[in-house]
C-alpha cells in the first residue's frame, strides 16, 4: 500500500472537495432561485439584489471549495513545475473571479471591508449594542 494508498487516498479527498463545490454552487443557484421567487410571488422585496447577494455568495462558497480542491490534489500527485504552474493559473483566475463576485455583491474590494460589516451575528451585536447605549 505505502505512498501509492496514500496519493490515492489524498486524490479521492480532492474529488470529493471538488464534487462539494459543484454542490454548494447548484444547491445555492436553486435556493437563490427558490427565495425570489416565493419573495416576488409575496411581494417583499428586495427580491432581485437578494437574490444577487445570496447567488453570488454560493458562487464563492463554490469557488473557495473547487480551489481548495485543486490545491489538494495537486500535492496529492508528484508536483512539478507544468502541474504547480497550471495550478497558479488556476487559483489566479478564480481569486480574481471570487474578487470581482465580492465586489458585485458588497459593493467593496475584499481588503476594504469594515470589520463585522458582513457578519450577521457582529450586525446582530451591533444592534444590540446601540439599543443598549440608546
Amino acid at each position: 500500500m505505502g505512498e501509492f494508498g496514500f496519493g490515492t487516498f489524498i486524490e479521492s479527498v480532492g474529488e470529493v472537495i471538488d464534487v462539494l463545490g459543484v454542490v454548494a454552487i447548484v444547491v445555492g443557484v436553486l435556493y437563490a432561485s427558490l427565495d425570489a421567487a416565493f419573495r416576488g410571488l409575496r411581494r417583499r422585496s428586495p427580491v432581485y439584489t437578494r437574490f444577487r447577494r445570496v447567488l453570488g455568495r454560493a458562487i464563492l462558497l463554490g469557488l473557495e471549495l473547487l480551489v481548495a480542491a485543486d490545491i489538494i490534489k495537486t500535492v496529492a500527485v508528484t508536483p512539478t513545475l507544468e502541474s504547480v504552474g497550471v495550478l497558479a493559473i488556476i487559483v489566479v483566475i478564480r481569486t480574481f473571479l471570487s474578487w470581482s463576485l465580492e465586489l458585485e455583491i458588497s459593493g467593496r474590494w475584499p481588503w476594504q471591508k469594515r470589520a463585522g460589516v458582513d457578519d450577521e451575528p457582529a450586525e446582530a451585536g451591533q444592534g444590540s449594542a446601540a439599543r443598549a447605549a440608546g
